[in-house]
């Protein structure tokens, strides 16, 4: 429950497909785009849309940003990957052998970055 003028923070990953690459310092290469299903945040961005034309909420700002989730072993990309095994998500599979098969043609010290951006909104509730 929120109180009147309350303020509710919306801030989950933006329905939009995260990059997955290698890359040292600075220099990035992306290697494959990942293919989540958006139903859920499909549904959510509804209910926030609904909230807002039935003037319960008004949007004080909205932000996007991009983010990297960065892993130093193909273990590590394997373990948050898994993360993603669920029915609503199809096999990642192919993903994870094309990053193992581009790592293995890098030097030492290439670290795996998934990109994603991250959708940030400052909601005030109104009496």
């Amino acid at each position: 429950m929120l109180k009147p003028n309350g303020l509710l923070i919306d801030m989950r990953p933006a329905a939009k497909h995260r990059r997955v690459g290698l890359g040292r310092g600075k220099r990035w290469q992306q290697v494959g785009v990942m293919r989540e299903k958006f139903d859920d945040d499909i549904a959510s961005d509804r209910a926030v849309r609904q909230v807002l034309r039935e003037g319960l909420f008004h949007r004080e700002t909205r932000v996007e940003v991009n983010i990297d989730r960065v892993m130093d072993s193909l273990q590590d990309f394997r373990v948050w990957l898994d993360d993603f095994s669920t029915d609503k998500l199809p096999s990642h599979d192919w993903l994870y052998e094309r990053v193992e098969r581009a790592l293995a043609k890098e030097a030492a010290g290439a670290r795996i970055a998934v990109r994603g951006p991250l959708k940030i909104a400052l909601l005030k509730k109104i009496d």
